[in-house]
């Protein structure tokens, strides 16, 4: 077995250096995880709980689970500052094997297809404003690609910078929908569209409830992925921490506050039935005016997420390049601009290749990325909080700056919720299909795929660290 050390090899090329502030952590953390689904699950979530107080409990839910989570990372992330993210601390926590089945899952999949989805989202929503003809979805999805990666690969400064003007709009946009909200509450929920009805007396949790917790998490999912920047943040002891509980707890009052909007303004049954929540509320707010400004709002939305996961993603790219030979090239860290430059060129390359072949499954967009990448997400997210425990008994005169508070209860309320999660989705991606193939078994066909290439590497080409 690989044996694990301390201090990590740095390339030859360049190291991570400390060049983020709070502000361009947050807007980071805030932009991948409040994306497309802010837009879609609110309908799905009303239908499964049919309770407007169930409802705003799962959303609540979700945000205090989030934090729970974020808490443990802050501990994991302090301690063990790494651009690899969970995947140095699973290789820390577990050894090679398992670290290298995760950054294939997040290469081969779940970032370079996450990209490419959303790409598609972005171009649906980009011809909707300027049709650029049949294959305007595609093309759009393509150059959103090109581009973003271009302004990576200029520098993390460029990258970050853009991150949070992006990240400015997309808050506004919610704002928006809860202006929305407002104006049609104040004004008898507007034309034609009728006012939400008083809760009714709750007879005990939904039976969907748990379905509903699987889309408010995947709402939530992306605020993880602020241990990949734990290596390139300033003051990282104190920002990390902070960066966490910000994100989260302005993401949950936002959620909070866009579901009030759309409660009041469609009502339960107008949230449960609408195929388009936010655009069905803009347009009965401002009319025809509304439906461009929603078209533009999921536009930002998703341009967000796309370069948020191209930031994040890339540093698991480099952290497999830096431990693995064979992928060596892709550890080249270019000090000048503070980026690895070969991560993110074959991370765009790959996520184009998901564009051209794609377009079979993209129609299915939101419900494909859950039913592809949830099941992947939940057991990696499961095994880092386990890492924790590990780690503390593997490694116990380690620094840590952050230690999570009421260790082990909330750790283990963590593991068991990602326990729950992980099966829940299991459950609920066994019984669809994407593309004609059952969702739930795509996911484990990655891994397999991945633990086969780790057999063909062979002993000689393990981790060097």
């Amino acid at each position: 077995m690989a044996s694990v050390i301390d201090k990590p090899l740095a390339p030859a090329a360049g190291r991570p250096r400390e060049v983020l502030g709070l502000r361009e952590a947050v807007a980071i953390i805030v932009g991948i995880v409040i994306g497309a689904g802010i837009f879609k699950a609110p309908s799905l979530v009303a239908t499964f709980t049919g309770d407007p107080a169930w409802m705003f409990g799962a959303w609540a839910l979700g945000g205090l689970i989030s934090l729970i989570g974020a808490l443990c990372y802050a501990e994991l992330a302090t301690a063990y500052p790494d651009a690899g993210g969970d995947y140095h601390f699973l290789h820390r926590a577990f050894g090679g094997p398992v670290s290298f089945l995760f950054a294939w899952a997040r290469f081969a999949v779940i970032n370079t297809g996450a990209i490419a989805l959303l790409g598609f989202v972005f171009g649906d929503y980009a011809s909707q404003i300027l049709p650029i003809g049949r294959h305007g979805s595609a093309v759009y999805a393509a150059i959103s690609i090109v581009l973003l990666t271009w302004i990576n690969v200029r520098g993390m400064r460029s990258g970050a910078a853009f991150q949070t003007w992006l990240t400015t709009a997309e808050v506004g946009g919610l704002v928006l929908i809860i202006v929305a909200g407002l104006f049609l509450a104040s004004n008898g929920a507007g034309a034609g569209v009728a006012p939400a009805a008083p809760a009714a007396a709750s007879s005990g949790m939904p039976p969907m409830f748990g379905l509903a917790m699987v889309f408010v998490l995947f709402t939530y999912s992306g605020w993880n992925e602020a241990a990949y920047i734990s290596a390139e943040l300033k003051d990282e002891r104190h920002n990390m921490v902070k960066a966490l509980v910000i994100s989260i707890a302005l993401i949950t009052v936002l959620y909070l506050l866009v579901n009030w909007a759309y409660l009041h303004g469609l009502g339960l049954k107008g949230m449960a039935e609408s195929k388009a929540v936010a655009a069905d509320l803009l347009g009965a707010a401002f009319g025809p005016t509304g439906a461009t400004l929603m078209a533009l709002m999921v536009a930002i939305a998703a341009l967000t997420s796309i370069n948020a996961t191209m930031i994040v993603g890339a540093r698991t790219t480099f952290a497999l390049g830096r431990d693995w030979p064979p992928f060596a090239r892709l550890a080249e860290w270019d000090e000048v601009r503070g980026t690895p430059i070969n991560a993110l060129l074959v991370q765009g390359v790959l996520a184009l290749g998901y564009v051209a072949i794609g377009a079979s499954t993209m129609g299915e967009g939101f419900k494909a990325i859950i039913e592809l990448t949830s099941p992947v997400f939940w057991f990696f997210i499961l095994l880092v909080g386990i890492a924790l425990f590990v780690l503390r008994a593997k490694e116990p005169q380690a620094p840590r700056p952050f230690r999570v508070p009421l260790y082990p209860l909330t750790p283990l309320v963590f593991c068991l919720t990602s326990a729950y999660m992980l099966w829940r989705t299991v459950d609920y991606a066994l019984g669809q299909k994407v593309g004609g193939l059952n969702a739930g078994l795509i996911g484990l066909i990655v891994l397999a795929l991945g633990a086969l290439l780790r057999l063909a590497l062979g002993r000689g080409a393990g981790a060097t660290r």
